[in-house]
């Protein structure tokens, strides 16, 4: 259902609420990592998340710190950042209100709708509420991608 963009999106994002790799940080948003330590713990290519990851920057998720020293932090607290925000980076169509219709009708509403219409308007209420109820610290405290989770027992 997601891009690849926007599933490295999430998960670069959720390992940086989750990691860090100064001790002295307090929270997420005071760690800084760099675009090669985030793709190597993820298996990305790195020069593909480099870029999410400025794309994420420029609209004010992620905060960037240039130099030797420099690279990437939330912007904010974890758990003010809805999964909707940093969806709509990537695929703003998905959190559209009026979503395109799947069978390609060019006119599908309520008023006229296609046949699959009633079915997928709520499919896609849902999948609009779940990204905006959602928010980065839940991605981030199940610990699931290649470093952990991943088990039966996580949905």
């Amino acid at each position: 259902m997601l891009s690849q963009t926007t599933e490295y999106a999430l998960r670069a994002l959720a390992h940086l609420a989750r990691e860090g790799t100064d001790p002295s940080a307090r929270t997420a948003e005071e760690t800084i990592l760099q675009a090669e330590e985030i793709a190597s713990a993820l298996d990305v290519p790195r020069n593909y998340l480099s870029k999410i990851l400025h794309a994420l920057s420029r609209e004010g998720i992620l905060a960037s710190t240039r130099g030797p020293r420099g690279g990437f932090r939330l912007a904010a607290p974890a758990r003010d950042i809805p999964l909707s925000r940093i969806v709509k980076v990537f695929e703003p169509q998905l959190l559209a209100d009026e979503q395109r219709c799947i069978m390609g009708r060019t006119v599908c509403s309520d008023d006229d709708p296609c046949s699959a219409h009633e079915h997928w308007k709520g499919v896609s209420r849902s999948v609009r509420a779940f990204f905006a109820r959602t928010t980065l610290e839940d991605l981030a405290t199940r610990g699931d991608g290649p470093t952990g989770g991943g088990g039966e027992n996580d949905e």
